[in-house]
């Protein structure tokens, strides 16, 4: 029996971030594969052509989706890859009613997630940021002498996570040396799975009003857009931190910013601006002390991006070898996750 083949659809200048000689070398040895030759992304006409007697396709940011019509010319595929996070954008219902595999790379995005709303959670407790820039303006002495005995750390803190995916399992694990409460809010989490976690299976109520730090990791959904409106913003305590690094529409960012400009607590913004094409250059958002800003950095750093595409191949070959991949979504998990 032959090698399976495989189709890489990233064109190159995107491999360059997403892979390494190493990933591609590891696919070749164990299957033929066929690579996108053009500096650009394939056309869905394109693709429909190439993928003609495949047994595996790579995908990854801006890969055209895999369609019914395109299906129809791909007799033979047996698994999707997608080297990135959501794979919504990228396949169609009917490539899970034909019984082929996907996977993606968002367990390992993760990594860099959780390690951006850590930092930022001791970022905003110690006020660090703020130091820094005062600093370079040489302003710091009357901020340190007003600011200095309000700084808190993050041990023994009460943290309250919304969503208990990829990302706020990760940071589960990291959170665990500070011996935290943490407390979490997701419908689709048993008891038994926040036992496993370690952690606390609670009302979103309660999240909101009982927590020290809040920090948002829920996909979003038609169920979880503006999930934090007005109401939810009044239940925060005064002092605590709220952080955003999931999604911009999970909040209604008007009723944020009438929230915070009552100084009672602060937010860590990496989404902010996302249903706008951007924060304005007069958003409130950008004058307001309690807030920090981020242009949606929380992401793969660069050195993770370079590991995306060697997670599918591992999984590519568990499968061709009759092994069951480590990252396999399963449409029942589709309406829940990003």
């Amino acid at each position: 029996m032959g090698k399976p083949k495989v189709l890489v659809t990233p064109p190159r200048t995107l491999m360059k971030r997403i892979s390494t000689p190493e990933a591609e070398s590891e696919l070749s040895s164990f299957s033929d594969v066929i690579i996108n030759e053009m500096d650009r992304h394939l056309t869905p006409a394109e693709l429909e052509e190439m993928i003609v007697d495949v047994d595996g396709v790579i995908t990854s940011w801006g890969s055209p989706k895999i369609t019914s019509d395109i299906l129809k010319k791909a007799k033979k595929l047996r698994i999707i890859g997608h080297a990135a996070g959501s794979v919504k954008p990228y396949v169609c219902d009917e490539v899970f009613s034909r019984g082929i595999v996907v996977v993606n790379a968002a367990s390992e995005i993760a990594y860099s997630v959780a390690e951006y709303a850590l930092v930022q959670m001791i970022n905003s407790l110690r006020e660090i940021p703020d130091y820094i820039r005062l600093m370079k303006e040489g302003a710091e002495k009357p901020f340190k002498r007003e600011h200095e005995v309000l700084s808190r750390d993050l041990m023994g803190k009460k943290i309250g996570l919304i969503g208990s995916g990829n990302v706020a399992r990760r940071l589960i694990q990291l959170l665990k040396p500070f011996n935290v409460i943490i407390n979490v809010y997701d419908p689709y989490l048993s008891k038994a799975g926040a036992d496993h976690l370690g952690v606390n299976k609670v009302s979103l109520e309660e999240v909101l009003s009982e927590s020290d730090i809040i920090s948002l990791h829920a996909a979003l959904t038609p169920e979880t857009y503006h999930m934090i409106g007005k109401k939810e913003l009044e239940m925060i305590p005064d002092g605590a931190v709220f952080i955003n690094c999931a999604r911009g529409a999970l909040v209604d960012e008007e009723a944020l910013i009438s929230e915070l400009k009552k100084g009672r607590f602060k937010a860590v913004l990496d989404v902010a601006g996302e249903e706008t094409g951007g924060i304005p250059q007069d958003s409130d958002l950008r004058k307001l002390d309690n807030v920090y800003l981020t242009p949606g950095i929380a992401g793969p750093s660069g050195e993770r991006q370079r590991r995306l595409f060697g997670v599918i191949v591992e999984d590519f070959r568990l499968f061709f070898s009759g092994k069951e991949p480590k990252n396999r979504i399963v449409k029942e998990e589709l309406p829940k996750i990003a």
